[in-house]
């Protein structure tokens, strides 16, 4: 037996949010897209192009309505039902169902935060003779008193510039001077044999473009707005216009187009320059920067280092904050980042407490470079039910109103549902068998 929130569902009329220029709107497009893509996305994408070359250029563009149907309907709950998608889940689903989804969502921030303080610590190695573990606690630290103390927006302040970075691997790959009739066909025409190993990538792909932790985040990111424009209480936040759902439609839009042009650029770069030269497995951050050395050279290091320092910091809050938000929600609880710590000691309890599991998985030998694959995986079994979840709320009328999927968000969002799910029984049946 599902449960509502008693307060009713449209009982303001939005004030939309101040109109941004083109050129601005472009400019927060292009830092966010480049910040969407983290060291898990980072490793994983760069282990596709050199494991199989030009012959996974095609998940670049399937990927992209892909992730902007995510991103945009995690955006509709928190913009419209006026919380988070577990407090909204925990609204409108059985306790039996929201526990183990709590879990997963949990785990796999964790799994995914580990992987990216072990990704820092691989890039930061290259630079300086210190152990990847102890390299990996000092980000650790940095990146929570920086939200201890500061805020998240302080972070992206300093670190968001670092991201763009990222764009060095257009450079790179234009330069490498690919075949162009190559590049097209194996764009448009997928030739990639299907066994474990091809599948492993396509979920890791999937997985890390569509993380639990952006679902999340999003949404609660939504709920953060509303608050720092005073909307404290729930019925201020519930309901959204017509021109507030265009915009944020336009945003996601933008953001997932840069995001996907540094996925593409990442499979290119590294298929040409690396799986061209033979060197098919990623098993050092050496490895992943050599496709950087078009463009940089001996300096490819350089740049490969500090951006995954300025994506990995943007990321690692978010994970470990989504975790937060999980467990608050999930509890029946409160959990804002407007919040100070002294107000909410729940909450930056469990932000400390996931950053520091995370840091510690550094500490078990795993390959850095391997576990951003593996942790891709991992998210890639946890992105199906949950984009389930979200497909049923976006179409209820007591989650959205007026404001319910229309019919080719519908068949975006049913279509990359059952391509999530088909991918991970896929791969789960290949390893039985």
């Amino acid at each position: 037996m599902t449960t509502q929130s008693r307060e009713p569902l449209k009982t303001r009329r939005p004030v939309d949010r101040p109109r941004r220029g083109v050129m601005k709107m472009l400019a927060a497009g292009i830092v966010t897209g480049a910040a969407d893509d983290d060291p898990s996305a980072i490793g994983t994408y760069a282990s596709a192009g050199a494991r199989y070359g030009l012959a996974f250029l095609w998940i670049a563009p399937v990927l992209l309505p892909m992730m902007y149907v995510v991103v945009y309907l995690s955006a509709k709950i928190g913009q419209v039902y006026g919380k988070g998608l577990f407090a909204c889940i925990r609204d409108q689903f059985p306790r039996w169902l929201l526990l183990p989804l709590v879990t997963l969502a949990f785990a796999g921030n964790i799994i995914e935060a580990a992987a990216d303080l072990g990704g820092i610590g691989a890039a930061l190695n290259l630079l300086v003779p210190i152990p990847v573990p102890l390299i990996v606690v000092g980000a650790a630290a940095i990146i929570f008193a920086l939200q201890y103390f500061g805020s998240y927006m302080l972070i992206r302040r300093v670190f968001r510039w670092l991201a763009l970075i990222l764009f060095a691997y257009v450079a790179a790959a234009v330069m490498a001077r690919p075949d162009p009739i190559a590049v097209l066909r194996a764009t448009f025409i997928p030739a990639l044999r299907i066994d474990a190993q091809s599948l492993s990538l396509i979920v890791a792909c999937i997985g890390t473009s569509l993380s639990a932790y952006i679902y999340t985040w999003q949404s609660n990111q939504e709920v953060e707005e509303q608050i720092a424009l005073g909307r404290r209480r729930l019925w201020q936040r519930k309901g959204a216009t017509a021109s507030e759902m265009k915009r944020t439609s336009r945003d996601v839009l933008t953001g997932m187009i840069f995001s996907n042009l540094i996925l593409y650029f990442i499979l290119l770069a590294t298929g040409i320059t690396l799986h061209a030269a033979g060197r098919t497995e990623i098993e050092t951050a050496a490895d992943a920067a050599a496709a950087l050395e078009p463009i940089a050279g001996q300096a490819a290091k350089f740049l490969f280092a500090a951006g995954v320092v300025g994506v990995g910091f943007l990321a690692v809050p978010v994970m470990t904050t989504g975790a937060a938000y999980d467990v608050v929600q999930g509890l029946g609880r409160a959990g804002s980042l407007h919040d100070a710590p002294q107000d909410n000691r729940l909450f930056y309890a469990i932000i400390a407490a996931v950053t520091a599991l995370a840091a510690a998985m550094n500490f078990l030998g795993f390959n850095p470079m391997k576990a951003l694959v593996w942790s891709g995986i991992v998210q890639g079994f946890s992105v199906p039910p949950l984009l389930l979840l979200m497909m049923l709320l976006t179409n209820r009328p007591a989650v959205v109103g007026a404001r319910t999927n229309g019919r080719w968000t519908n068949l975006l969002g049913w279509t990359t549902t059952g391509v999530t799910f088909l991918c991970a029984l896929s791969l789960a049946a290949s390893w039985l068998l």
